[in-house]
């Protein structure tokens, strides 16, 4: 379960963003997908809509409703916090460096690299003993 520390984080951070609990609406529906009978048999999948936004997130990670509704709320601040600060946000300077991370590398650069793959080969033979060639 959910602390009392994280959860007047939770509700202090929404404070900061401006949302307030009666501009949500919240509803419980049936989950879906893996999980077996129990996930369709149980209203556990939390569905928030701030109001004045328009944002509406859907969650459904963990089986309890709980644990939902709180990840459904810092989902919410994270994409208001998203929009507000654009480029700035913590979400999306990650997006942004694994998307620099993906990127092919220039071929000046993998020229590069493989000249120096090949002069710590050379420095290796060197090492080698005379008869260890053969």
């Amino acid at each position: 379960m959910i602390g009392p520390d994280k959860q007047a984080l939770l509700e202090k951070r929404m404070a900061a963003l401006g949302i307030a609990e009666a501009d949500l609406v919240e509803k419980f529906i049936l989950g879906s997908g893996s999980g077996g009978q129990k996930i369709n048999k149980t209203s556990s999948c939390v569905y928030l809509k701030h109001e004045p936004s328009g944002l509406e997130i859907k969650c459904q990670a963990n089986r309890s409703r709980e644990l939902n509704r709180y990840q459904a709320r810092r989902e919410l601040c994270d994409k208001l916090d998203e929009i507000r600060l654009g480029k700035a946000s913590a979400r999306q300077q990650e997006m942004e460096k694994t998307r620099r991370q993906k990127r092919r590398r220039s071929r000046r650069s993998k020229q590069q690299s493989v000249a120096d793959k090949r002069i710590l080969s050379q420095k290796k033979n060197l090492r080698r003993s005379p008869g260890a060639g053969d």
